[in-house]
């Protein structure tokens, strides 16, 4: 019988072995890719791939490691790598997750632009950095995009894939067909936004919710139960459009019922809020009391909203619509 390496689909470069990095190595382990995770400084990837071993274990002890492959096969998928010629040698996609820096992730494309080949995906995880300033000049710019995944990635399976203007068609689809593959849920924007769609509806959101704060309308601690307790239960299932087809007799219903009352309330929102000054001193203390700031408490709390959210990931998976 062919070892889990041997029988691999084949190879995928990690470019940055921080959070995001390591959250995508174990993401195409999980489906059988053979990863050379790289970083500049070998005690990096050392400290990821230690990183990477207690989390699959306790994932595996939980019943929440994703994929076929036991923990101990999946790490042996993944190897670190210093150099990046041999990290991206013979990948057939080459993920890059370093700091969210233009300059940084300029340079580092271009490097890549040559050493790889006509065959290689180069796929950005930026959050907000346009394709058209990440790749422009670039030979081979037509295997060039973004793939945003959304924090935690093993545990949030949303990527967004944002073409460059002259992002070959093909490499969309096979991209798109590998983040299926990885268990991943793929969304494709047709052209590229500040923002991307993520972040501006996140962004609006928050927008609002800090207007809310700052007008004495609510308090920070409630304004969070509204979206947790509220429009997040039913967004986490239905998204906005689905929701809006949902509480009436489908879209045409809802738009000719509440189109006027969104209308006039869109009107009353104000202009951007500065996220500072004395509303910010605010909603910090108010977030502090729910959750002390310090590292430890953080990092406790990042540790419950993960648990969460694979729960919920299990709950959806559970509870798709036949």
């Amino acid at each position: 019988m062919a070892s889990p390496a041997s029988s691999a689909p084949g190879g995928v470069a990690v470019v940055g072995s921080g959070l995001i990095g390591r959250s995508w190595a174990m993401l195409f382990a999980s489906a059988g890719f053979k990863v050379k995770l790289y970083d500049m400084e070998q005690r990096q990837v050392t400290y990821a791939l230690d990183s990477i071993r207690k989390e699959m274990k306790l994932l595996e002890h939980s019943g929440s490691l994703k994929g076929s492959l036991g923990a101990k096969e999946q790490l042996s998928l993944i190897s670190s790598c210093s150099d990046i010629r041999e990290a991206v040698e013979g990948a057939l996609h080459v993920q890059e997750c370093v700091p969210e820096d233009l300059e940084l992730k300029k340079q580092l494309f271009a490097q890549l632009d040559g050493i790889v080949g006509d065959q290689v995906v180069l796929s950005s995880s930026s959050s907000c950095l346009l394709p058209s300033r990440l790749f422009s000049g670039l030979v081979h710019v037509k295997q060039c995009l973004v793939a945003h995944p959304v924090n935690p990635p093993y545990y949030v399976p949303l990527v967004e894939l944002v073409p460059h203007p002259e992002t070959a068609p093909a490499t969309v689809d096979r991209t798109y067909a590998l983040m299926q593959k990885i268990g991943q849920s793929p969304v494709r924007l047709t052209k590229e936004v500040d923002g991307f769609a993520l972040n501006r509806l996140q962004y609006a959101v928050i927008g609002e919710a800090w207007r809310l704060v700052e007008e004495g309308v609510v308090s920070p601690g409630d304004l969070d139960l509204v979206m947790s307790d509220g429009l997040g239960m039913r967004y986490a299932f239905t998204g906005p459009l689905e929701t809006m087809h949902l509480n009436a007799e489908g879209m045409l219903s809802y738009c000719d019922r509440y189109s006027e009352g969104m209308k006039r309330v869109l009107k009353t929102f104000g202009p951007i809020p500065e996220f500072s000054g004395a509303t910010a001193e605010k909603v910090h203390q108010a977030m502090c009391v729910k959750v002390p700031d310090d590292p430890e408490r953080l990092a406790a709390r990042r540790e419950w909203r993960d648990r969460c959210l694979m729960r919920l990931a299990r709950l959806k998976s559970q509870l798709q619509p036949q």
